[in-house]
């Protein structure tokens, strides 16, 4: 599949939105408005860690690996048929074309937020480039392990679905409710979000109790 036929419509003028957007809402939709609506962020042990691990590749650059391959640190890519912009932290340039390779501090989950933030970049060099690039690469910090993510139609069809409902929630201005589960335990957002509180009174806060008299 094509990215144009993921499009919405050929005369569409997309406002662009940051590929993060993206990964921050298949993560949690409340974290994606908390961040890119109300500005909110908290730094943690784990977001300071995912800070150390982009350190080397946060300069923006070009240089040879140890194969004589010309690889590109901190790269802008954009899709003005998807209407993403972002930045890539690593891309190689292989034999299928220049592929992005994303570095995470973490565990890799096959299938999780970070292959859809992976899968908006290879979307965005296929356009720039004009190439045909399969996949793209997420390298786990946790096992130093890469992980190649097969960049089909129904993963292109994803990133675009992802996109739309990233910018319907930018233009509703609104907060979705909170989650309240596993995501929460370790999210830097945590004091900001407050996913335990509760969202409705308890049924019996406002029930009268019956009347009493001087005895009791």
């Amino acid at each position: 599949m094509s990215v144009a036929a993921v499009h919405d419509s050929p005369t569409d003028t997309l406002r662009s939105i940051p590929i993060s957007a993206l990964e921050h809402h298949a993560y949690c939709p409340r974290q994606a408005a908390l961040i890119h609506v109300d500005g909110y962020f908290e730094s943690n042990v784990d977001t300071v860690r995912g800070d150390l691990a982009h350190a080397a590749v946060d300069t923006l650059g070009t240089r040879n690996d140890r194969r004589g391959r010309k690889v590109w640190h901190s790269l802008p890519v954009w899709s003005d048929t998807i209407g993403v912009h972002g930045i890539c932290d690593t891309v190689q340039f292989t034999d299928h074309g220049p592929t992005p390779v994303e570095h995470k501090s973490g565990r890799y989950h096959p299938g999780g937020p970070a292959d859809l933030q992976v899968a908006a970049q290879v979307l965005c060099l296929r356009e720039m480039f004009q190439a045909p690039i399969p996949y793209g690469v997420v390298f786990s910090g946790r096992d130093r392990r890469r992980h190649e993510v097969l960049v089909d139609d129904d993963l292109t069809r994803s990133v675009a679905d992802t996109a739309r409902a990233v910018r319907a929630l930018l233009d509703s201005g609104t907060l979705p409710p909170p989650v309240n589960d596993t995501r929460c335990v370790r999210c830097s957002l945590k004091p900001g979000c407050l996913p335990d509180t509760p969202r409705a009174p308890h049924p019996d806060l406002f029930t009268p109790r019956p009347h009493g008299d001087w005895r009791d």
